[in-house]
């Protein structure tokens, strides 16, 4: 089996990370491509209560069970089929319900945090990052929260002034340097996103020759 191509995908809430990433799998195709979301690896806390639940703060890099991502990664490097986990962002805990993904040629690990772990940049065989302006980051966060996940416009500033932006600076911005690509203007970045896919299809097509003329091990 060749081994699957791990490509990072990071940039700031709200900067359209979900915009490319839905570029990607329209344009190679579901078969192609298997997505890790940082997010759906988010600390089981049945343990609290809804109001102590809702105090942790999400936006750092210990809210998330990164280790649990790290096996999984591996795990599907290896052939094997892994069981991502599935969280509510609404009741802020994981549901007992989980994703069976199968190995794939192409891998994405997609989050805002994934580019500021070690353990995972150095997996990646491609490591792209979102850059968006900060008024329109948090715009669009507005929007999402307010939408998707019910919450008033009051609660989505509190967060964002007290957590958000702080751990952007301390430890989003920062993970920029490990990027292989910086994708300005988000989403809808035409040439850049052209540029992405090519690189993309690049890669995967050298992997492919590289499997075929591997000598067979004993």
């Amino acid at each position: 089996m060749t081994r699957p191509v791990i490509i990072g995908l990071s940039g700031g809430s709200g900067s359209g990370k979900s915009t490319i990433l839905k570029r990607l799998l329209d344009e190679l195709g579901p078969a192609q491509v298997s997505v890790l979301e940082h997010d759906a690896y988010y600390r089981d806390q049945t343990d609290m209560t809804l109001e102590e639940r809702a105090l942790v703060n999400f936006d750092h890099p210990d809210s998330l069970e990164t280790d649990l991502l790290v096996r999984h990664v591996d795990e599907l490097l290896e052939g094997r089929t892994i069981q991502k986990p599935i969280y509510d962002f609404t009741h802020h805990t994981r549901t007992e319900e989980s994703i069976e993904i199968s190995p794939t040629p192409i891998i994405i690990v997609e989050g805002i945090l994934v580019l500021a772990q070690h353990e995972l940049v150095d997996r990646m065989d491609m490591r792209f990052f979102v850059d968006t302006d900060d008024d329109v980051r948090l715009i669009r966060r507005i929007r999402r929260d307010m939408v998707e996940r019910g919450r008033t416009l009051e609660s989505i500033l509190k967060q964002y002034e007290e957590t958000v932006r702080p751990m952007h600076i301390e430890f989003v911005e920062p993970s920029k340097r490990h990027a292989d690509v910086i994708i300005p203007h988000g989403g809808y970045n035409e040439v850049a996103i052209s540029m992405v896919l090519a690189q993309v299809r690049s890669v995967l097509y050298e992997h492919r020759i590289e499997d075929l003329i591997r000598p067979p091990t004993a």
